[in-house]
Order: C-alpha cells, then sequence, then structure tokens
C-alpha cells in the first residue's frame, strides 16, 4: 500500500507539545493508495477512515483496532494500516513543501513573490475555472472566487468541472483544484452575484493584485471596469464570439483607456457573443421572451474548449506578467511584447473574421491562429474615459478601421504599410 503525507503538516506536528493527533485517511477504492491527513478536506472522494499521529516515546499506540492507519514519529517515521487488529507497514511519500513543489517554476517565476499575490477571479466558468487553476500552477497564493451559479450538465464539455461536480456551485469546485494543485493557497469564496453588492465588489477589488474578469456579459464588465477605474487596479477581461469562432482579450491599466473605452459605454447588449446558457440569454434579452424554446436551442451556441484555451492562455500570462512585474523573472522579456491594451485572436474565417485571410495566403495580412494587438488611445468624452482612435498592430502593417469591423463582419479590411 501507498500512502502519502504531507510533509508541512508533518512539521507543524513536531514543533507542538501534544504527543497525538487524530486525524483522517482517504483512500482510493482497489488502487492501494492512500492520503493521510491531519485535518479533514473540505471536500473529498473516496473512503474516509481514522489515523492515529503520535510522538514515539511520547505516548503509547493503544487500542490499534480503533483506527485504520497508526502512524509512529520520531527519528524514524512508521506508517502501519490496521486491518483484523492486525498491522501491515506501508511505503511513506511525501507531499512537498511550497519552495519544492513549486522548484521547477524557478527561472521563469518568482515564486516566493507569486504566493503574497492576491487574485480577484469574478466568474468561474469555462473561462474562469481554467485560469484559477493555472494560476495555482504557477504558485499564485492568495484567491478571492466569485460566481452564484452551480455546475449545468451544459458545462462539463469545456469546464474543468466534471460530472461529479453537476449541482455543485462553481466556487466549491474551483476552491477544491486550488487546493489540489496548491494546497497552501488561502482561498474565499463569494458564491452570489457580487456586481448586485457593489461594497463587497470594491472591498474584493481593492484587496487585489489583479482582477481577473471572466464574466459572460458586458453590463458585469462595466460594472467591474468602473469599480477598477474607481480604485486604480489592473482588470483583465476575456470573452469568446459566436461558438468562439475567435474572442478578445482587453487588460485595464490605471491611467489608461477602460473597458467602456472599448466598446462604449450604451453597447450593453451581447452582440456577437457567445450563447451557452438559455435561460441566461432570455434575462439578458440576448434570446426574445416571445421566442419557443426550440428555436432558442438553435441560439445556443459553445464553442469547442480547445478554441478558448488560446483565449484563456493569453489572460493567464497577462496576468503572470503583471503579478511579476519588478522582479528577476524569466518572463520579464514579454514586457516588450505585451504593450497593447486590447488583443485579438481568431480560431475559424467565419462571421467577424470572414475577410481574414487562409494562411498559405496571408503574408503579413490578417489570418487565423495568431495574436493581434491594439493600442486604444484614452478620450475623456467616455463618462469612464472612451476611445479616440483604434490601431491594430500586426508587425509591419496597421490595420485600420478594425474597430469598425468588429461591429461589422462584412466589412473590407484596409491594411497599409507603416
Amino acid at each position: 500500500m501507498i500512502t502519502y503525507i504531507d510533509k508541512t503538516e508533518l512539521e507543524r506536528f513536531m514543533d507542538r507539545d501534544d504527543a497525538s493527533h487524530i486525524g483522517y485517511s482517504y483512500s482510493w477504492e482497489d488502487e492501494n493508495v492512500v492520503h493521510l491527513r491531519f485535518e479533514k478536506t473540505r471536500h473529498s472522494f473516496g473512503l474516509v477512515g481514522r489515523v492515529l499521529f503520535y510522538k514515539i516515546g511520547k505516548f503509547d499506540a493503544h487500542n490499534q483496532n480503533c483506527y485504520d492507519f497508526i502512524v509512529g514519529v520520531g527519528d524514524t517515521l512508521i506508517v502501519n494500516a490496521i486491518t483484523d487488529n492486525n498491522a501491515q507497514e506501508c511505503e511513506i511519500n511525501f507531499i512537498p513543501d511550497y519552495e519544492n513543489l513549486y522548484s521547477r517554476s524557478k527561472g521563469l517565476l518568482e515564486v516566493g513573490t507569486l504566493k503574497e499575490k492576491r487574485v480577484l477571479i469574478i466568474g468561474l466558468g469555462s473561462f474562469g475555472s481554467q485560469i484559477a487553476i493555472e494560476l495555482a500552477k504557477a504558485g499564485v497564493g492568495k484567491f478571492a472566487l466569485v460566481d452564484f451559479d452551480r455546475v449545468e450538465l451544459h458545462n462539463i464539455s469545456r469546464h474543468t468541472a466534471t460530472l461529479n461536480d453537476l449541482g455543485r456551485l462553481k466556487t466549491d469546485v474551483i476552491y477544491d483544484s486550488i487546493k489540489g494543485k496548491n494546497p497552501f493557497a488561502h482561498v474565499e469564496l463569494f458564491p452570489f452575484d457580487i456586481t448586485t453588492k457593489l461594497d463587497i465588489l470594491d472591498e474584493q477589488v481593492q484587496m487585489a493584485d489583479i482582477i481577473i474578469c471572466a464574466t459572460d456579459n458586458n453590463k458585469s464588465r462595466y460594472i467591474i471596469s468602473q469599480s477598477l477605474v474607481k480604485l486604480s487596479k489592473i482588470g483583465i477581461f476575456g470573452r469568446a464570439v459566436t461558438r468562439a469562432e475567435g474572442g478578445d482579450v482587453f487588460i485595464y491599466r490605471p491611467g489608461g483607456p477602460c473597458y467602456a473605452c472599448l466598446l462604449g459605454i450604451n453597447s450593453i447588449a451581447n452582440i456577437n457573443e457567445e450563447i451557452s446558457d438559455e435561460q441566461r440569454a432570455r434575462e439578458r434579452g440576448q434570446i426574445p421572451a416571445y421566442m419557443s424554446d426550440e428555436q432558442a436551442s438553435t441560439m445556443v451556441q459553445v464553442g469547442l474548449s480547445a478554441d478558448i484555451a488560446p483565449i484563456c492562455n493569453m489572460m493567464e500570462k497577462l496576468a503572470l506578467l503583471e503579478l511579476s512585474r519588478g522582479t528577476d523573472s524569466g518572463i520579464a522579456q514579454l514586457e516588450e511584447d505585451f504593450v497593447f491594451d486590447y488583443y485579438i485572436w481568431a480560431n475559424r474565417r467565419e462571421k467577424r473574421h470572414i475577410n481574414f485571410y487562409p494562411m498559405p495566403q496571408a503574408g503579413s495580412k490578417p489570418t487565423i491562429m495568431r495574436w493581434y494587438g491594439a493600442i486604444i488611445k484614452r478620450n475623456g468624452h467616455c463618462p469612464l474615459c472612451n476611445i479616440d482612435d483604434l490601431e491594430l498592430d500586426e508587425g509591419e502593417d496597421v490595420i485600420s478601421g478594425y474597430s469598425d469591423f468588429l461591429n461589422n463582419g462584412n466589412m473590407e479590411i484596409e491594411t497599409s504599410h507603416r
């Protein structure tokens, strides 16, 4: 039988005065793998048993039949599984401490810095769930998770949740995922619509080092954008367009253009955005109230998980770069690349990307599977700020009129040599 013990928990026990401690075992049936924990996990699958941890020479381990495992801690570590009052010694493995867990990230990321960073993620759907887990894997140590939804069947094809999570709050699901990757992370949960509780929104924005906006409608994005502007905080917005034919990422930096500058303050309608939830789309007016269920079902348009992965990846990279600014990290050179406010991605040449060129014929013209960076100039006419001009950086070319193109997929794109 293979057993795993958390090295940090073990060291804490050795530093305490108590001679024994009752913990928990979590066994995966028919696999002979057991995790021995000092504290009960918040959620778990598998068989749960009792563990006696004791300090050798300071405690007499008696009544061993009351326990599933007995762990003797001293100069040596002895782990025995108890079956029918018989003890069987087990192979021992350690879950490493924080520094060793993220040792492979050294040279690229300053793990000690990320450990103290707090990330607020609003929206834990297919975007927010992936981004949260990737940031946890990178070593980010503090999270605030916001989402009022539960996992439904239509989420499964792209969400990090599994069928075993159906019906659970998304905040709880992602809590488990973060802890599974980074057990040292501090995670706070807000399972409600935070845009209706603006005092809490402002409080959490103020506390965060960076805010990830992964909601699925412009109204919430504008509300979050207001808080970012007011509190001078960095925020990253990401979305997919119809059936994830493509998508875009916007980063707000204090003093720069806000999300309202990008789309205009009156663009509350979610034109061209994905519709993945019929009920939500009806509430927002994307699907008219008079439309039948059969007609509405044809409007539910969800792209592949592989199609949103590049957009999530860009948001993760931007977040890690901003969190690492000022440190001697291996990704610091990305500061020379990620100078834009707005990034555009196309997966397929359809709808708003219909005028893009096939890869073999594109040359310097726009094509799929490539990021384009855009600079948005702030304009004081926006209640939050607004744009004067938009330039799409394409290496040696500038695509003019791209802001109009985004609102009219049939518009012909003109290119001019810089």
